[in-house]
């Protein structure tokens, strides 16, 4: 008897051309949407999982943006 899978539906959203090129290659391969996007997720999780979070140090600094440029100003009229 197979193993019950745990089956969630969850939205995910797609770019429209994206959406299509899985779509397209879903019916050349006679397959679902679902059975592609896991077989992707499959093949690209390794690839996907060195990619550093948002959440990671960058040069030193954990400033985001706006910190980031509130800092070169305030360096830059110190500098003057």
């Amino acid at each position: 008897m197979p193993k019950p899978t745990d089956k969630r539906k969850q939205s995910l959203y797609f770019p429209v051309e994206m959406l299509k090129e899985i779509q397209n290659e879903a019916n050349r391969q006679d397959r679902s949407l679902s059975w592609i996007v896991q077989q992707a997720w499959r093949i690209a999780r390794p690839e996907i999982t060195r990619f550093p979070s948002v959440n990671d140090v960058v040069e030193g600094t954990s400033y985001d943006d706006d910190e980031r440029e509130a800092a070169r100003v305030a360096e830059e009229d110190k500098d003057q």
